[in-house]
């Protein structure tokens, strides 16, 4: 449905849980001194991999405000989204328990579900591995939960007391971006009136290293993981891996403005789509992610050279990094080379399905404090990608419709396009 059939779509409520720092405000202050949280994998003993670094955060679920119960009930996934999410609603200043519970909808995003309880647990029941047929009674009874990423939504409704849609969106690494399209449209077709979107991966697990390794999309650069993660850059040799939770509150305009909410953005333009081409694989000539990007725009009623910042998907691999700066110059033209962009994956590493929502919040909180974050370990860019890629220092500049962009395997491109939702007469 187009924007300009539905009701207008704002974000009222932002909550972070990223690497580098607490909550929202410390994620900002990360991106704007262009710090790296990226280091050496501490949550198991990487030694035996081909990469070894990653993107951590530093999170006590228990200091965070979470019970014994809700710590044993949820994997780290989970609680990383419960948390986040009751950040988002305090931030949205929404009296929940005023509301029709069935008027309030759930949408999370994640591309690898409970993979940390998954790992956890089958190392449990098969005696590490030790056991072809293993003994379920040694796992806990929450097992259920882990398998069915479902528990997700249903858990963030439970901590903010909705009734209304709840669903989870898995499509790989562009899921973050697509929950919060999807949760727009439920607003705009009138089937709620709130939102609590996002997407949160707790992925840095064996198995998920393990199997970057094997397709050697992660980059072996042990030696120095602060600047290990180096999106549009010569050097670089594969992405660091990484985790985390971004939640948003997202309202109908016209509710927000009669409580007096405090706006972050609009959420005026949504698109995705699919290459049908290869599952890891991505075509050069950026067709379908600049097909995504026009179809954004176009429902937002936004031209090229309105657009005053580009956030990118930036993974830090050659295919990806040539194919968006390709997607760019063929959905915004001339308007490409003068318009700024920059990739925090940089910063805070590749979260998976949670990195679109991450993204998607530094790209509002830009809008916020007309701020645009830079791309980090950025010293001698790639010859074939030759765009503004805001090297290594952040940059002032009045930001008032933003492009967010993400690519995931499986072919997904998807891209959303915030703007201030006073820019135009509606």
């Amino acid at each position: 449905m187009s924007a300009a059939y539905g009701r207008q779509v704002v974000v009222t409520g932002i909550g972070v849980t990223a690497p580098g720092g607490p909550g929202t405000k410390g994620f900002w202050q990360l991106l704007t001194d262009g710090r790296t949280a990226t280091r050496r994998i501490s949550l198991f003993e990487p030694s035996p991999f081909r990469s070894q670094v990653a993107a951590e955060v530093d999170f006590d679920a228990e200091a965070c405000g979470l019970g014994p119960q809700e710590i044993r009930r949820m994997d780290r996934a989970a609680q990383l989204a419960v948390v986040t999410a009751r950040e988002a609603a305090a931030d949205s200043g929404l009296a929940f328990h005023t509301l029709d519970p069935g008027r309030i909808g759930v949408t999370i995003g994640s591309a690898v579900g409970a993979t940390m309880g998954l790992d956890e647990e089958y190392r449990t029941v098969s005696d590490g591995g030790r056991r072809e047929l293993v003994d379920h009674e040694y796992a806990v009874p929450h097992l259920y939960n882990y398998m069915v990423p479902s528990s997700f939504a249903a858990e963030v409704a439970r901590a903010v007391g909705a009734e209304g849609p709840a669903a989870v969106v898995s499509t790989g690494c562009t899921s973050g971006l697509d929950a919060v399209g999807y949760a727009t449209e439920v607003i705009r077709e009138g089937a709620a009136d709130v939102m609590i979107a996002g997407a949160t991966e707790a992925p840095i697990s064996p198995i998920t290293v393990a199997c970057f390794d094997a397709i050697k999309a992660t980059t072996p650069r042990n030696d120095d993981p602060a600047h290990a993660s180096r999106p549009f850059d010569a050097s670089r040799n594969g992405f660091v891996l990484g985790e985390g939770a971004a939640v948003f509150v997202l309202e109908d305009g016209e509710s927000a403005r009669r409580r007096g909410a405090h706006v972050y953005a609009e959420v005026a333009g949504y698109a995705t789509r699919s290459n049908a081409f290869h599952m890891t694989g991505l075509r050069p000539d950026g067709k379908e992610m600049a097909e995504a990007i026009r179809v954004a725009m176009a429902e937002a009623r936004v031209n090229p050279e309105d657009i005053d910042y580009i956030n990118a998907h930036g993974s830090g691999t050659k295919q990806n990094d040539r194919h968006e700066t390709a997607a760019f110059k063929l959905s915004l033209g001339e308007a490409a080379y003068r318009t700024p962009v920059s990739s925090i994956k940089s910063m805070v590493g590749h979260s998976l399905g949670a990195v679109g929502s991450i993204e998607l919040a530094a790209s509002a909180l830009a809008m916020e404090h007309h701020v645009i974050p830079p791309t980090a370990n950025l010293h001698t860019p790639d010859p074939e990608c030759d765009l503004d890629y805001t090297p290594l220092t952040a940059r002032e500049r009045r930001t008032d419709t933003v492009l967010s962009v993400g690519s995931g395997f499986g072919g997904f491109q998807s891209a959303v396009v915030l703007a201030r939702p006073d820019r135009r007469k509606r």
